[in-house]
């Protein structure tokens, strides 16, 4: 059993990488926090998630949700979890997070952070998360931006505290850190 978050930019690899790394377990629970692929609203988000979804073997069990505590903990193989920048934006927009104080919707995030963590921590098979390394810019002029980074920020020290390993992902390379 191993535990691993992979990070990194836009387009380093590391769903791809992700996948990798439980190419050789059948079945896998794919927990994706994303919108529902709607090829009328949004047609590059459909072809996004189609060859996401392409690219897995076909025993993989794809779940769309936004509890990623309560599947991960209901699931009872390997878990892939793609990923943790569009779980905390489909959070803050369920919650109205953008325009609210944070103060009304902080303590319930670190709840969610924190029931995630303990999800990945205590699950008795392999577990791999992906997220986006947002940390290596300039600080956003925009206060959503400022929001986006600080708390994925959070969020991804929470889980990778809980991990075997943390690989960051370079041009399509792994760097283990």
């Amino acid at each position: 059993m191993v535990h691993v978050l992979v990070t990194g930019g836009v387009r380093s690899g590391k769903s791809r990488h992700a996948e990798s790394l439980l190419a050789t377990s059948a079945p896998v629970s794919y927990l994706t926090p994303g919108y529902p692929a709607d090829p009328a609203h949004d047609a590059e988000w459909a072809a996004r998630v189609a060859a996401h979804r392409l690219r897995r073997p076909p025993a993989w069990r794809t779940v769309e949700t936004l509890d990623l505590a309560t599947a991960i903990a209901g699931a009872d193989g390997p878990v892939l979890i793609d990923c943790l920048g569009t779980w905390l934006t489909r959070l803050l927009d369920a919650w109205q997070g953008w325009d609210d104080e944070e103060i009304a919707w902080a303590p319930r995030l670190a709840g969610e952070t924190a029931a995630l963590a303990d999800a990945v921590r205590s699950h008795p098979a392999d577990v791999v998360v992906v997220t986006n390394e947002v940390g290596w810019g300039l600080v956003s002029e925009y206060r959503a931006g400022r929001l986006f980074a600080d708390h994925l920020g959070r969020v991804n020290q929470a889980v990778a505290a809980v991990c075997d390993q943390v690989v960051l992902m370079v041009a399509g390379r792994p760097v283990v850190l």
